[in-house]
């Protein structure tokens, strides 16, 4: 990787582990919908502009190929940000930023399955312990947490798997669907759909108190850099480097989305959560193929 590549592969996980300190910081004042409507509006306004002077229109596309191509993109808003961001923010209410971050690496998990469920992705041997650890990995943590933190922490966790199931679900569906379109065009049709489509649960939930103003520097953030400049970052290394070893930025989030837990909030990861941790990234990299030998699996999108 070159060293340019380096810098914006590392700052990308860097972004992306910050949306979930952001998230943490941001949900209990905003609530779930109000907060991502915030995060997905300002990441529209953000990547729409770009997406009118620099996006590619599909060659040969008109009439009803056009629509079903809109279609197509306000769908995977739906699946990769409207219902997963939602469900990010109802688990940044009970779960640290640190723990959200690192159940957020079974995405590459979720989508190796769905891809072998609906695209007939080879299963190997290698990709099924992977699987498998990843999930015990997650088991682990979930174990850990809600022993201490009863059934609101069960109900996050199961939050968390759910985004990661659209993750993975999103993924299959753009490659199937998108492979052709000009992903800027993608990222910013994305967010529009997923503010329209959190447009009326986020503002008939628009909390009665007014958010604090560090609570709403926050929400902005979130939407600028940690969603609008992290997808051109993605976009940027997936060109010039590739989508396999893009997708490896996976392993590095939950370093930073606990590093920045630790020194902004005091967050600390106790050794059980730890360790299952530590299972989920090594099933991880076995799913994906990145520490085994074999047939790698083609990427899945991934968002945060």
């Amino acid at each position: 990787m070159l060293n340019r590549s380096s810098a914006e592969f590392t700052l990308l996980a860097a972004l992306w582990g910050a949306s979930f300190l952001f998230m943490r910081i941001a949900a209990p004042e905003f609530g779930p919908f109000a907060l991502m409507l915030v995060r997905c509006a300002v990441a529209a306004a953000v990547l729409l502009p770009l997406a009118w002077m620099i996006g590619r229109p599909t060659p040969g596309l008109s009439g009803p190929a056009r629509w079903r191509e809109a279609g197509c993109i306000g769908f995977a808003g739906i699946i990769n940000s409207a219902i997963p961001f939602a469900c990010f923010g109802y688990s940044a209410l009970h779960l640290t930023a640190g723990v959200n971050s690192i159940l957020n690496a079974t995405t590459p998990i979720f989508g190796a399955i769905v891809a072998w469920l609906w695209l007939g992705d080879r299963l190997t041997r290698w990709r099924g312990i992977g699987l498998a650890l990843g999930l015990a990995g997650v088991a682990i943590i979930s174990a850990n947490r809600i022993h201490g933190g009863g059934a609101a922490v069960g109900w996050a966790v199961a939050a968390v798997l759910l985004a990661t199931v659209c993750y993975g679900i999103s993924g299959s569906f753009t490659r199937r669907f998108l492979s052709g379109v000009d992903p800027i065009r993608v990222a910013a049709g994305s967010q529009l759909a997923a503010a329209l489509a959190l447009a009326w649960p986020g503002l008939a939930m628009w909390p009665s108190q007014a958010p604090s103003t560090h609570a709403w520097t926050q929400a902005v953030l979130l939407g600028i850099f940690a969603t609008g400049l992290a997808y051109l970052l993605f976009f940027r290394l997936i060109a010039r480097i590739g989508p396999a070893r893009t997708m490896t930025v996976t392993f590095l989030i939950p370093a930073f989305g606990v590093l920045w837990g630790w020194v902004f909030l005091g967050e600390t990861l106790d050794t059980m959560t730890f360790a299952g941790g530590f299972v989920v990234l090594i099933g991880t990299a076995l799913a994906t193929g990145a520490i085994a030998p074999g047939r790698q699996v083609t990427p899945v999108v991934v968002s945060r």
